[in-house]
């Protein structure tokens, strides 16, 4: 584990732990506020996102980007990372082996950041950090607590795009972690 950035992000540079990199333009690491209050975690980075090296650039984080602004939030409040820092061959879901290899990039992401709250972005995140035996299905929408951290599983935005239904449901989650944070104070910073 490491106690700083610089050396986190030193490490992950030519990180070749498994055969994600062998595809990789670049590493998506991570991004926003690396103090911040909350934290977002999705599965990995897709085709924007590999090319520009940052999280949720794509369709999927333009439409959290109206769900941010819409609830009145702003991106760079939070800190956005993903379990893999390298883009699956054609968008597929990592697998077991690849979200092992980069858990503890992720684990020191969450020690170096501190949230109170961490929003799961999907099925992947949430059996991931949470474990095998929850579905996103019935954890949506409902607080989890572990080791001091309170945790929000809600849908990908990828998911938003192939069912328009599923918005609300989204919006109404980031509106429960706005109101959590409100409650534990006035500022995510």
């Amino acid at each position: 584990m490491f106690d700083n950035w610089e050396d986190l992000e030193k490490s992950i540079i030519d990180c070749k732990k498994c055969k994600l990199c062998t595809g990789r333009q670049n590493i998506v690491f991570g991004t926003g506020n690396k103090n911040a209050k909350l934290m977002f975690i999705g599965e990995g980075p897709g085709a924007d996102e590999d090319r520009l090296g940052e999280p949720f650039v794509g369709r999927a984080g333009k439409l959290m980007n109206l769900a941010f602004k819409a609830i009145g939030l702003n991106r760079e409040e939070v800190y956005i990372a993903n379990i893999v820092k390298c883009r699956p061959p054609g968008n597929r879901n990592p697998e077991e082996d690849e979200c092992e290899a980069c858990m503890n990039y992720l684990r020191n992401q969450v020690i170096l950041v501190k949230p109170e709250i961490i929003v799961l972005l999907g099925s992947v995140a949430l059996k991931h950090i949470l474990g095998k035996e929850y579905g996103i299905t019935a954890s949506r929408g409902k607080w989890v607590e572990k080791k001091g951290i309170k945790y929000m599983p809600t849908w990908h935005p990828a998911a938003l795009l192939r069912d328009e239904t599923k918005k609300i449901d989204f919006v109404n989650d980031l509106l429960l972690v706005m109101k959590e944070l409100n409650n534990k104070s006035d500022s995510l910073t």
